[in-house]
C-alpha cells in the first residue's frame, strides 16, 4: 500500500480529499431555499466539499439571485459574504478536477457575481479552458465565448481560436441557439466572406427553432447589428418571431429590439404599434428610476398625446432621483420627441449640469446636440460645457474624438477655430477617415458662419485648413480599392463641404469600382445617388442591370431605395420597362406586409416615372390601408407625417390625372386646403421682379397673374393668357374668378384649363426653375418638375419653364435681353419647352 503511494501520490492525494458519499450534501444543496442554508451547508463542509458540490452551491446561489427584483444589491450582498469567499477559495484549488461543463459554467456564474476580468480566479478559469478549447462541444463553446465578450475580449486571440473553431465545424453546427451566441461573440474579428457564411447557416437552421425563442432571434438581429448588414430575409422571420412574443416580452427586450431595429434602419410598423400598446400598459407599472428611464426613452418616441402626458408628468415627478447618465438618457429621448417642456428641459438640464465633469467626450457632444436643438439657453452650463470640450480637445489625439470634440465646440454661441486648435486639427488630418475630414469641415465652415469676427473675411488659416481637407479627402478617394470599404465611410455623408468639394471625386471612384456593385449593395448605392441628386448614367445603368441580373437575391424591402434615384433624377435605363416591370413583379407578394409608408413613397416615385401598377394602386387606394397608414402616422415625427401625407396626395392626384380609367377618386381637396392656406401669400422680392417684366411684356398688369393655384393644387409662379391670334388676353374678360383659390368638384377633376376660355385661347404657365428643379452636376430636370410640368399639359396649359441657369447667364443679365427672353417664349412658335 506505501509503495503505491509512493507511485501516485497525485492520485492519493485526489482521492483522500473526496467524501465517501457527496451524493447527501448535493440532494440538501438542491433543497435549499434561500441563500443562508447554502451559506450553512459551506461553513459545516469546507473542508470536504468536491468540485461538484462547490459548483453546485454556486449554481444554487446564481438562482436565487435571478429570483430577486433588486438584482444588483442581491449579488453585492452575497459577493461579500464570507462563505461565498471561501466558495471562491475552493473553486481556485478544485478547478482542474472540474469537467468541462463545470468548467465553463463556474466561470459564467462568477461573472455574473460582478468578479471582474482580472481576478485571479477568473484568469485561472479563462487560461484553464483555453487549454480545454479544442475539445468543447457547440454548447460549452458558445457560454464560453459569452463570458469572454462580457469581458471585452472580443478582439483577443483567444476568441480568434474560438472563431476558428467555428469556421473549421460550421457544417456540423444544428443548433442555431448555441451558433447565435457565437455568431454575436465572433462578430467583430471575423471576414466578409465569414460573415456571409453564418447568415446562411443561421437562415437554414431557423426554421428549427421554436417561434418562442425570442433570444435566439434577438442575437441573430444583434449579429447582422454588428456586422452592419441590414439582411431583410433574416430581419423579417426573426420579426415574426418577435411579433408573436410580443404579450410575454418584457421592457428591456422591447428596448434592445427597437434600439438594433433602429440601427439597421429596419423598420417594422406592426412591432411598433403592438409594442407601443404594451409599452403603455407598463406607464403605471415602474415606480423606480432606472426602469422608467428606459420605459421613457423607449416609449416616448412613438407615444401618443396622452402617453407623452404620462410619461413627462412621472419622469419629472422622479428628477430628482435621476443619475447623469439616466438624465442623459431622457434629453435625448426629449430631443428625439421633439419636446418643448420648458419645465422638464430646465429640470433635467440642472441635472446634466452636475453631472457634466462625469461624462465622456461623445456624451458631451450628444448634450450639446440636445440643448441646441430644444432651444434651451443658460450661459452657466454652456460656459462649462464649452471649458469640459476645451479641457478634453487639449489631450485628445484620436481623429474620432477630435473630431467630435471640435463639433460640439462649433454648435456653441460664438465658436471660435485658435492657431492651437487649428494646429491640433492639423496634426490628425493623416490618420482621419471621410467621415472625420466632413466633421471637421462641417466644423470650421459653421465657425466661419457664425462667429462675428468672420462674417465679413475668411481668415487664411482657416482657408488653408478647408484646403487641406479638402486635399486629404481626395486623397482618400484615389487609394480607396474596395467598394465595401469605401461605402462604409461614405455611406452618411452629408453636408455643403462633401457636397461642394468631394461629391465628384467620390462618383468618380465609385464609377472606378463600379464591377463591385451587387445585390448585396446596390440598395445602398442608389439610396446615395437619391440623396447627392448626382446624376451618374453609368452609375444607374449598372443598378438596372444587377436588379435585372440578380433580382431573385434582391429583397422586396430594398426595391423602393432602387427605384428612388431613377424616379427622383427623371432617368430611364435602356431596359426601363423590363426594369421597372422585374421590380414591381418581385414586389407583387409584398404588398400586404410593406409598411404603408414606404408603399405611399413606393407608388409615388413609380408615378413620377409614369409607370402605374394597378395591383400596386388598388392595394394603397382602399378603406383598410389608409386606415393602417393614419395608425402609422401618429407614430412619426411631425416633419415625416406631413411628408408621408404629401406624397400621398401628389401620388392621388398623379392617378386622377394620368389614369382616369382607374375610377381613383380624388379626395385630398380639405387637406390641400389647409396646407395651401399656410403656404399661399404675397410674392418675394424676385418674383415682384419678374412679376413687372411679364406685365411690361404682356401690355399691362392686369394681363398676368402671379401664385396661381391650378385645379389639383398645383402652384404655378405666373399664369397669361392669348388668343387664336397669339394676343393677351386681360384678366377679368372672361368667366375666370380673379384671387380666389380655385374649388374642385367631383366633377371637375378631369376638366381642362382651356374648357372655359374663349374659343382658340390657351393659358400659358411661367415656372421659374431654381437649382432646386435640376441635377446637382448636369442641367437636368428632376422627376419632381418633369412630372409638375407633364400634369399642367393635362390641365390645359402651354408650360413654359424658365431654367435659373439661362435667366442668370452673361447673355440675359440686361433687362432688355431678359424682356426678349421672355418675348420669344411666351409668343414663339411650337410646344411646351423646357
Amino acid at each position: 500500500m506505501l509503495r503505491l503511494r509512493a507511485i501516485c501520490p497525485f492520485s492519493w492525494r485526489v482521492f483522500q480529499f473526496r467524501p465517501f458519499s457527496f451524493e447527501p450534501l448535493l440532494s440538501r444543496m438542491n433543497k435549499c431555499t434561500d441563500e443562508e442554508q447554502i451559506f450553512d451547508l459551506i461553513e459545516k463542509n469546507k473542508a470536504i466539499l468536491s468540485e461538484k458540490q462547490v459548483a453546485c452551491a454556486l449554481s444554487m446561489l446564481w438562482q436565487f439571485q435571478k429570483q430577486k427584483i433588486s438584482l444588483l444589491k442581491n449579488v453585492e450582498c452575497i459577493r461579500d459574504h464570507p462563505q461565498f469567499l471561501t466558495l471562491h477559495n475552493l473553486a481556485t484549488t478544485k478547478m482542474e478536477f472540474m469537467n468541462d461543463n463545470t468548467l465553463v459554467n463556474v466561470l459564467y456564474i462568477i461573472q455574473q457575481f460582478g468578479f471582474e476580468a482580472h481576478d485571479p480566479l477568473v484568469e485561472a478559469l479563462v487560461t484553464e479552458a483555453w487549454r480545454r478549447l479544442e475539445r468543447f462541444d457547440i454548447n460549452m463553446l458558445s457560454k464560453f465565448s459569452s463570458c469572454l465578450a462580457d469581458q471585452h475580449l472580443c478582439f483577443s486571440p483567444l476568441m480568434g481560436k474560438i472563431a476558428d473553431i467555428v469556421n473549421r465545424n460550421l457544417e456540423t453546427i444544428q443548433d442555431l441557439r448555441c451558433l447565435s451566441v457565437l455568431m454575436v461573440s465572433i462578430s467583430s474579428l471575423i471576414s466578409q466572406r465569414f460573415q456571409e457564411q453564418l447568415v446562411n447557416k443561421a437562415e437554414q437552421l431557423f426554421d428549427t427553432i421554436d417561434s418562442s425563442q425570442v433570444n435566439t432571434a434577438r442575437r441573430i438581429v444583434q449579429f447582422l447589428r454588428n456586422i452592419k448588414y441590414n439582411y431583410y430575409p433574416l430581419l423579417e422571420r426573426c420579426n415574426k418571431v418577435f411579433l408573436s412574443n410580443v404579450n410575454h416580452l418584457d421592457l428591456d427586450s422591447i428596448s434592445k429590439i427597437l434600439s438594433l431595429y433602429h440601427s439597421l434602419q429596419f423598420h417594422s410598423f406592426e412591432f411598433i404599434l403592438m409594442t407601443k400598446k404594451r409599452l403603455t400598459e407598463m406607464i403605471p407599472l415602474f415606480d423606480h428610476p432606472a426602469s422608467f428611464v428606459k420605459l421613457f426613452v423607449t416609449l416616448g418616441p412613438v407615444a401618443g398625446p396622452e402617453e407623452e402626458k404620462q410619461l413627462k408628468s412621472t419622469i419629472l415627478l422622479m428628477s430628482e432621483e435621476l443619475t447623469g447618465q439616466q438624465a442623459l438618457a431622457v434629453m435625448g429621448a426629449m430631443e428625439e420627441m421633439e419636446s418643448r417642456n420648458s419645465r422638464l428641459i430646465k429640470k433635467i438640464a440642472s441635472i446634466l449640469y452636475k453631472h457634466l465633469d462625469n461624462y465622456k467626450p461623445v456624451e458631451l457632444l450628444r448634450i450639446t446636440q440636445a440643448l441646441i436643438f430644444l432651444h434651451f439657453q443658460s450661459k452657466e452650463l454652456l460656459v462649462k460645457l464649452r471649458e469640459l470640450l476645451l479641457s478634453y480637445l487639449k489631450v485628445s489625439v484620436i481623429p474620432s474624438e477630435t473630431s467630435l470634440l471640435v463639433c460640439a465646440l462649433s454648435m456653441l454661441p460664438s465658436p471660435r477655430l485658435d492657431e492651437a486648435k487649428i494646429s491640433q486639427i492639423e496634426a490628425v488630418l493623416p490618420q482621419c477617415d471621410l467621415n472625420d475630414l466632413n466633421s471637421f469641415a462641417t466644423s470650421v465652415l459653421r465657425c466661419i458662419q457664425y462667429d462675428p469676427m468672420y462674417r465679413n473675411n475668411t481668415p487664411g488659416k482657416q482657408l488653408k485648413l478647408l484646403q487641406k481637407l479638402d486635399h486629404y479627402g481626395r486623397q482618400r478617394l484615389r487609394k480607396c480599392s474596395s467598394l465595401n470599404l469605401l461605402w462604409e465611410e461614405v455611406k452618411s455623408l452629408k453636408g455643403d463641404w462633401f457636397a461642394d468639394s468631394l461629391l465628384e471625386e467620390t462618383v468618380v471612384t465609385l464609377q472606378r469600382l463600379i464591377d463591385e456593385i451587387n445585390y448585396i449593395n446596390v440598395a445602398g448605392i442608389a439610396s446615395f445617388i437619391s440623396r447627392t441628386n448626382y446624376l451618374s448614367t453609368s452609375l444607374l445603368d449598372r443598378i438596372a442591370s444587377v436588379v435585372l441580373q440578380q433580382n431573385e437575391k434582391i429583397h422586396p424591402f430594398a426595391i423602393l431605395a432602387i427605384i428612388l434615384p431613377f424616379s427622383a433624377l427623371n432617368y430611364d435605363p435602356p431596359q426601363r420597362d423590363e426594369f421597372f416591370g422585374t421590380c414591381l413583379q418581385h414586389l407583387n407578394s409584398y404588398l400586404s406586409i410593406l409598411d404603408p409608408l414606404k408603399l405611399v413613397f413606393l407608388g409615388y416615385s413609380l408615378a413620377t416615372r409614369e409607370y402605374f401598377s394597378e395591383d400596386l394602386l388598388k392595394a394603397i387606394f382602399n378603406i383598410r390601408f389608409l386606415a393602417k397608414l393614419d395608425s402609422q402616422l401618429e407614430l412619426l415625427c411631425s416633419s415625416l407625417n406631413m411628408k408621408v401625407q404629401f406624397r400621398l396626395m401628389e401620388l392621388n392626384r398623379a392617378v386622377c390625372l394620368e389614369c382616369p380609367e382607374y375610377q381613383i377618386p380624388w379626395f385630398h381637396d380639405r387637406f390641400c386646403q389647409q396646407q395651401y392656406k399656410k403656404d399661399f401669400g404675397s410674392m418675394n422680392g424676385a418674383q415682384q421682379q419678374i412679376y413687372k417684366m411679364l406685365a411690361e411684356v404682356l401690355g399691362g398688369i392686369n394681363f398676368v397673374k402671379a401664385s396661381v393655384l391650378t385645379p389639383y393644387y398645383y402652384t404655378i409662379d405666373f399664369e397669361c393668357i392669348l388668343d387664336k391670334r397669339k394676343k393677351p388676353i386681360p384678366y377679368g374678360s372672361h368667366n375666370t374668378t380673379l384671387g380666389k383659390l380655385p374649388k374642385i368638384h367631383s366633377e371637375l377633376n378631369t376638366q381642362i384649363a382651356g374648357s372655359r376660355l374663349p374659343p382658340g385661347a390657351e393659358k400659358i404657365a411661367l415656372e421659374f426653375l431654381d437649382s432646386r428643379a435640376f441635377c446637382r452636376n448636369i442641367p437636368h430636370l428632376k422627376g419632381k418638375s418633369a412630372m409638375k410640368k407633364r400634369h399642367l399639359e393635362i390641365l390645359g396649359y402651354h408650360v413654359i419653364q424658365i431654367p435659373h441657369f439661362e435667366w442668370n447667364s452673361m447673355a440675359l443679365s440686361t433687362k432688355n435681353a431678359r424682356m426678349d427672353y421672355l418675348r420669344e417664349r411666351i409668343f414663339g412658335e411650337g410646344k411646351s419647352s423646357s
